[in-house]
């Protein structure tokens, strides 16, 4: 399952690419920063993880939703920027911060919401955020890790969403589990080999 997870994801990227950046364009036409934009998919995302850890009826399909809208806008953010020109350190810095915040929000909210058992909450929360360490420590090393793993934060995000409306929201946390700790251990091999080529 992990592995038809992967592909069809794998699939939505590459056939998305050319309407996303028509989007891009759109989103751009307004006038608004590329900060604004990253701002408002973060607020969709505390909306979503309040809708899971109230644990209100159909909540899973609510949350489900406003996570995958918190989702467009975080890609919004970025096809913004590449439009514009307007891609800068100050806005990378957000963005990145914000996508942790978001992320962390979303697993509390479901285990407040009981959707999942606390353990399995617990390491999909600390593997999501040693995946993103990994990169951050590749990056100052000069070693681009963007690409590199099948379980990134938009593929992570995707599974709680899309699994979570179906009804199998904690399946959807194990699977978060299991392709966060593929791709710490991805990431990890790649920028060692990268190390020692550099030496």
């Amino acid at each position: 399952m992990v592995f038809w997870v992967y592909l069809v994801l794998n699939n939505l990227r590459d056939t998305l690419k050319p309407a996303l950046e028509k989007i891009g364009r759109g989103f751009a036409s307004t006038g608004l920063s590329p900060n604004f934009w990253t701002c408002v998919g973060l607020v969709i995302a505390f909306a979503s993880a309040m809708v899971y850890g109230f644990g209100i009826e159909y909540g899973l399909i609510i949350g489900g939703i406003l996570l995958l809208v918190s989702g467009f806008f975080d890609m919004v953010d970025g096809q913004v920027a590449r439009v514009t020109g307007k891609s800068s350190n100050k806005g990378s810095y957000l963005d990145s911060m914000f996508d942790k915040i978001a992320e962390t929000a979303i697993f509390l909210g479901i285990l407040i919401g009981g959707y999942a058992e606390p353990y399995l909450i617990l390491l999909a929360i600390t593997l999501s955020l040693l995946v993103s360490y990994a990169r951050a420590k590749s990056d100052a090393l000069r070693i681009k890790l963007q690409g590199v793993g099948i379980g990134e934060r938009a593929e992570r995000l995707l599974v709680i969403a899309i699994i979570g409306i179906i009804g199998f929201m904690e399946y959807a946390v194990l699977i978060v589990v299991i392709i966060a700790a593929i791709t710490l251990i991805q990431r990890m091999i790649v920028t060692a080999k990268n190390i020692k080529e550099n030496d």
